[in-house]
């Protein structure tokens, strides 16, 4: 299978190893230093179950590489309206994009059914630019659970012992292309495992819930995990915040069911800075909108009060006004 994936940082470079360590025929679109090192030496990539060195063909330009089995968009949201201008050339008759990303996706109201069905999030994909580039029909929703960070150019390390990539259909279907994707995921190593669902939107509220019950805390103590919820004070917002997510969560007919601290509590084990922080620290443009912001605002929609929610996430998106990575 001919894979590329799009935006090759932490995550990127995590799954675009294990693809190639599977036998896939990957690429990389990325830029900058990152670029130029996995040009010269490959890229590296250590993890819990072992060090991976791969040579994927790395480029900045998709027309060098042409149409593809499959895309992975591993990008953070800010960087989606790059994606669709370059994206063209990757894509041939069959190929399928997964946005393997982080909050609520531009597609989530896309073959959702009900009154809501189509909906736009126009955030979240400004001009519909992702949508007349991509197209509903090549989409597949995506979510990761790896905590990995860029040491230095094209190298990686990853701290979870238990990497997952959740794919889904948006129509909730278990189709074969993201069936045979998790499939591929899944042989490049028991670090990682592919999983197909026929509830993406149930996924991507889950793996929300740990984004923000972590993420803003921890762009306010600018400090790991393990660090920031050592405070009990600060822990018990945390599970305000969980708490406040189940809610939204649930008035969208996606409840996540169990209690907030036992996940609180893996997260507090880990020295591991989320990747919003990652990208507070080094300058980056954060992904406010969709993890912080329309989160919110579905929450209004819908008639849920989220106190704790509200003064985290916008705290956190003052600090970034602040730095000048969110407008």
């Amino acid at each position: 299978m001919k894979v590329c994936i799009y935006g090759a940082g932490a995550i990127g470079g995590h799954v675009a190893a294990r693809l190639a360590k599977a036998g896939a025929e990957v690429s990389i679109i990325a830029r900058g230093a990152h670029l130029q090192a996995m040009q010269r030496n490959g890229l590296r990539v250590s993890a819990p179950d072992g060090e991976m060195h791969v040579h994927p063909r790395c480029t900045d330009n998709p027309a060098e590489l042409g149409p593809q089995d499959a895309v992975l968009v591993t990008t953070k949201a800010p960087a989606l309206p790059s994606v669709a201008a370059g994206i063209g050339p990757l894509l041939g008759a069959g190929t399928s994009v997964t946005f393997v990303m982080n909050g609520i996706p531009w597609w989530y109201f896309d073959k959702h059914g009900g009154p809501r069905d189509g909906e736009r999030l126009p955030t979240l994909d400004p001009g519909d630019a992702v949508r007349n580039a991509v197209g509903v029909a090549r989409t597949l929703g995506a979510v990761v659970y790896a905590a990995a960070t860029v040491t230095a150019p094209g190298e990686v390390l990853v701290e979870a012992r238990d990497a997952k990539v959740v794919l889904g259909e948006l129509d909730g279907s278990l189709s074969p292309r993201a069936t045979a994707l998790a499939h591929l995921l899944s042989g490049g190593g028991a670090g990682m495992v592919g999983e197909a669902t026929d509830n993406i939107r149930f996924a991507v509220w889950n793996k929300l819930l740990g984004n923000l019950m972590t993420g803003p805390l921890c762009c306010l103590t600018r400090s790991a995990m393990k660090d920031t919820l050592g405070q009990p004070a600060v822990r018990a917002a945390a599970v305000r915040a969980a708490e406040d997510i189940c809610a939204i969560a649930a008035a969208y007919g996606h409840p996540l069911g169990g209690a907030a601290e036992p996940r609180i509590a893996r997260s507090a084990l880990l020295s591991h800075k989320p990747s919003i922080l990652q990208d507070l620290e080094a300058g980056r443009p954060m992904e406010v909108e969709a993890m912080w912001v329309v989160p919110l605002l579905l929450a209004r929609q819908a008639g849920v009060a989220v106190p704790t929610l509200e003064l985290t996430t916008q705290l956190a998106a003052q600090a970034a006004r602040a730095a000048g990575l969110y407008a």
